[in-house]
């Protein structure tokens, strides 16, 4: 028997994204090729869910959902980026961000069904959800560690947002080698083979290897090495986010070289005609070495 759609659990999340939509547009620029874009989206869909359930292919209504997640979120990190984190404010909107973007695969493990994230998403739908809240914690956290002011006197906060996005970004890299890791490449061009055997399918994947590093750099260099058991307490997600990993993650040390020698080795190597910088990698890699003298 076939999964039922999305439909309805769609229509609450909908109606709240369609006035979250149209309070962006009055405040801000209507014109803005991503809101205008989620705005098609939205009208499509609504379209869809007025027809008979049947009509309509199960997992279409999500997957549309989700792309207009993705650009009404994108318009508002645009916002704050262009503010520079405000301090009074920052916090709870990345915060908002962060759920936003967890609701489509929280609307799948609700279902209670046998369906994943990736079968009813596809691999780069949850890719994306996946780096963006990877990314935000990224640029966030980059800005509070460049202030003095109250939130980076709160070391577990920040280590918290450190751990969080490192999390995000490890399982975007997962999904894309994970989906089929025996798949055999004909190819004749080496250099892309290698860059699919090392889980590079775009930009976006060798940065995810970069800002890994470069956080487990500032969970060290400013959150200490608090260690239990030969391993820090790093964890996933603290708020109840899908995926939350149940055991611990590498310490910051351990998992930031990992990142740091394949980025290397990829941009040295595949990608060694594609003047991708790899000497803020290699003064990461000298302080690990540093702290393990």
């Amino acid at each position: 028997m076939a999964e039922p759609s999305f439909v309805g659990e769609l229509q609450q999340p909908l109606a709240k994204l369609k006035g979250r939509l149209q309070r962006l547009t009055e405040e801000g620029d209507p014109s803005d090729a991503f809101l205008s874009q989620a705005s098609a989206i939205l009208e499509s869909l609504t379209d869809i869910c007025n027809k008979p359930e049947e009509d309509c292919m199960p997992s279409k209504p999500l997957q549309l959902y989700t792309q207009a997640v993705l650009d009404v979120t994108y318009f508002e990190e645009n916002q704050l980026v262009d503010e520079d984190f405000p301090e009074e404010s920052s916090l709870q909107k990345v915060e908002e961000l962060i759920n936003t973007l967890s609701e489509p695969e929280a609307l799948i493990n609700e279902r209670g069904t046998t369906e994943e994230p990736l079968t009813v998403l596809g691999v780069e739908l949850l890719e994306c959800l996946y780096w963006r809240r990877g990314a935000l914690l990224y640029m966030f956290c980059h800005t509070m560690k460049g202030r003095k002011g109250r939130l980076m006197e709160k070391t577990d906060l920040f280590k918290k947002f450190l751990n969080e996005g490192i999390y995000y970004l490890m399982k975007m890299l997962e999904f894309r080698c994970s989906s089929n890791p025996s798949e055999e490449f004909s190819s004749r061009d080496t250099d892309a083979a290698r860059l699919i055997h090392e889980g590079v399918f775009s930009d976006t994947h060798l940065l995810a290897m970069m800002y890994c590093g470069e956080m487990c750099y500032w969970g060290l260099k400013y959150c200490g090495e608090e260690k239990e058991g030969g391993q820090s307490t790093m964890a996933g997600p603290s708020r109840e986010q899908p995926g939350s990993p149940r055991n611990k993650a590498p310490d910051f040390r351990e998992m930031g070289e990992k990142m740091l020698l394949k980025y290397i080795t990829v941009c040295k190597g595949a990608l060694q005609l594609h003047d991708w910088d790899t000497k803020h990698a290699k003064l990461i890699l000298d302080y690990f070495k540093q702290l393990s003298i």
